[in-house]
This record gives structure tokens, sequence and C-alpha cells, in this order.
């Protein structure tokens, strides 16, 4: 006699993206949070064929084939979107054949992350346990890294996860190293050292100038793949991120690329904050570093960089918050829980890891608020998302489908639990 044994749990593996939506879903009595900044308590949002219908207080579902999802006492989201970020492009960080984030030169305007984007990483799944559903996979390395895209993070393989392929190119401002520590002696002089980042920034512009000439051509008479794939930022389909902190490098930064007419965002943004009426005057929206981090020198308010977002957006810059890596992207929203901690509305925080960030990726027409007409991009916690202890993501859908919340991480959870005989986590 055989015993018919049900087996429980997936392994990695085997957690397949989810199909296509199929069936109108009403979620009810929900605290939805839209992302600009509003809240609809109570409230009934409704979505069909990957896009939201309509989002009321007190809204009434259908009562015919509708698959309704009661959520009172719950809280809905716009998926978060993750900025800046490797993930994806790396597994292991002591393995270095596992690592495609970064190329050799120091020019590199033609690699394109989205092309090396592995949707078989460990990684992603663990971010959307967290409600994160989106991420701008960027390069890495020398001046100019190449163009990062935007993917939703339950997909077969990067053409199924692309959202915005080619979204902006990335630049490294040049600046002088800091100091290598107390007590040690700088291997050149800061003559050398000034003379070095000088001549990188001549190269930078050498090759701006060169490839808005080479964009202007009906039809070049070579083919030159480095300057090509620079033309998309001179005709305004993509944006230049540029990498900055202190307040002397972000106005050399935006003042480089007014030459060309191009309005940059800033990543990093450290001393941002002392300019701020220049950030505003020039539209130049920012990508702060995570909050969780020491200051940027000696003689800096040592909680300046829990502040530095909120400090910002109450002055109206546009703000956009990050963290750095890819292992640790699952805890960007805690990050602006932080934010909204140290100054900023707690809606206002959200709008950094959700409508702020797909403006400046420029995605805001399908994802970053729960609007009608817009991606069904979104997920149900039972607490505050922002807050490390309460956040507990129960359901979420990426344009409609309804994912797999199963990781890596519960399944280990689950297997040590048992054996020592706790109770796993959910």
């Amino acid at each position: 006699m055989t015993t018919a044994v049900t087996l429980k749990g997936y392994t990695q593996a085997n957690i397949s993206p989810a199909p296509k939506q199929t069936k109108l879903i009403a979620i009810t009595g929900a605290t939805i949070h839209i992302g600009n900044g509003s809240i609809v308590e109570n409230g009934t949002i409704l979505f069909n064929g990957g896009k939201i219908i309509s989002v009321a207080a007190g809204g009434q579902a259908p009562q015919d084939d509708v698959l309704v999802i009661n959520a009172n006492g719950k809280h809905v989201y716009p998926g978060f979107i993750s900025p800046n970020t490797n993930l994806g492009l790396a597994e292991f960080e002591s393995v270095k054949a596992t690592l495609d984030y970064s190329e050799i030169g120091n020019m590199n305007p033609h690699i394109r992350s989205i092309v090396a984007y592995n949707t078989d990483s460990k990684v992603p799944a663990t971010l959307r346990s967290n409600g994160i559903l989106m991420a701008q996979i960027t390069p890495e390395g020398g001046t100019i890294a190449g163009s990062s895209s935007v993917v939703q993070l339950d997909a077969w393989n990067w053409e199924d996860a692309a959202i915005k392929i080619d979204d902006a190119m990335h630049v490294t401002w040049p600046v002088i190293p800091r100091s290598r520590g107390f007590g040690r002696a700088p291997v050149v002089s800061a003559e050398i050292l000034q003379e070095r980042r000088q001549l990188a920034i001549n190269e930078l512009e050498q090759i701006f100038s060169e490839a808005k000439g080479y964009a202007d051509l009906t039809k070049p008479a070579a083919v030159n793949p480095r300057l090509a794939a620079m033309k998309h930022l001179f005709d305004g389909s993509q944006r230049l991120f540029i990498t900055a902190d202190s307040q002397k490098d972000i106005v050399a930064a935006v003042n480089f690329a007014k030459k060309y007419k191009l309005t940059p965002v800033i990543i990093g943004g450290d001393e941002a904050y002392l300019i701020m009426d220049f950030l505003k005057e020039n539209n130049v929206s920012v990508i702060v570093k995570q909050p969780h981090a020491l200051p940027n020198s000696t003689d800096d308010d040592v909680n300046m960089p829990y502040k530095n977002a909120a400090v910002l957006a109450n002055a109206g810059v546009t703000v956009v918050v990050s963290i750095e890596g890819y292992w640790q992207q699952r805890n960007l929203p805690f990050m602006a829980g932080t934010v909204s901690a140290w100054g900023l509305d707690k809606e206002k925080a959200l709008s950094t890891i959700t409508l702020n960030t797909a403006k400046v990726l420029g995605i805001s027409k399908t994802a970053g608020s729960l609007e009608a007409g817009k991606d069904a991009t979104l997920f149900i916690s039972s607490g505050d998302a922002l807050d490390m202890k309460t956040n507990h993501v129960e359901k979420a859908f990426i344009q409609g489908r309804d994912i797999n919340l199963d990781n890596l991480h519960k399944q280990l959870d689950k297997k040590f639990s048992e054996k020592y005989g706790m109770k796993a986590a959910n």
C-alpha cells in the first residue's frame, strides 16, 4: 500500500513567474496609500488586465465574476522601486564569475546592463517580500559606466522583465581621492591628483562633444558604437545620471550637463542641502544615499545622513531614496521610514521610493502610484510597510499578476525552524 504525500513549499528554481491576470480583482476595506502623498481610508481598488480601473473610498466591488480580497485593517501600497542598483548583475560578492556589473575601461557608454540582467538570481525574490517590485538595473565603474534599464521583478528573462530599456546613462563625476587615513603619507601629491582629475574631466568633455556632433549627423560616414550609444541623451529619450557628493562637484556636474542642454539627476548628493536653491533653479532631482551612513566629513552634523532627504524634499527638491549594492536592497522601505522619522511627512517619504522614483526614471505614466490607468503593481501589508517591525507583505501583484512571495530566506527559515522545533515566520 502506498501513501500519497503532498509537498508543501517551493524550491527557488520552482518559483515561476506568475501568469497574466485573467479575472477582475477587487481589494476592499484597505487603507490605500496612493503614493502621491494622499491616502484613501476604507478604500476599494479595482484592476483587470494588469491595469488599475479605479481607486475609491468605500467603493463597492462588482457582484459578477470578480475576485474580492478583503483587506480590512490592512494597507495597500504601490510597488516600491529600487533605483541605482546592480541587482541581477551580481550573485556572490566573493565569486568573481557571478559579478557582471562593470567593464574594463573608463569610458563605456555602449555598455547596456539589461542584457546581463539575470532573472534567475535568488536575490530579487527576497526583495518582493518587502514590497520592492521594480528596480533600475545599473552598471558601475569608470567615468561613463553605460546605460541602466528599469525592470519588474517577476520575469522569465530580461525581455519579459523590461519596463524601460536604456532609461539613463550613468556618469561618475571625476574627483580627487580622499585621504587614505590618519598618519599615512599621500601616495602622490595634491597637484598630481588635481591634474589627473582635470584630465578625466577633459576626457569627459571630449567624448560628450563628439557624441553630440555624432548625434547631429543624419547618416554618419562611419559607425561608432560608443558615440551611437549616447545618441538618445540628446534627443531626450534618455536621461543623464551623474554621481557627485560635494557641493563643488554637484555644481560642476550640473553646469557640465547644461552645456549640452541636459538636465541631470544627481546620485549621492551628500552636500546637496548646501545648494538647494541652485538645484531648484535647474530642476535637478537627487537620488540620496541610504540614510544609515556616516557623515560626509568630520565637520558635518552627525545626523545629516538621516536628515538629508527631508531637508531637500521640504525645500522643494524632488528626492529619491536609494540603498547601495544588491543584497540589502530589501531594506529600502526602511530607509524611507528613517527619512520619515527625521523630518519628512510619512506619505511624502513613501513617495521617495514610489512616485518620485517613477518620475526620475521616466515611468510615472504607468508606475509609482495607485491611479486609474496605471499598472496594477501593488501589494497588501498587514502593517506599516516602512516599519521594519510591522511590515508584513501578504500578497503582491505585478502588472496584475498574483506573484509568488516565496524565497530562499523563507525556505531556510522554515527548514531550520522545523529542525529545531521552532515556529517559522510567515
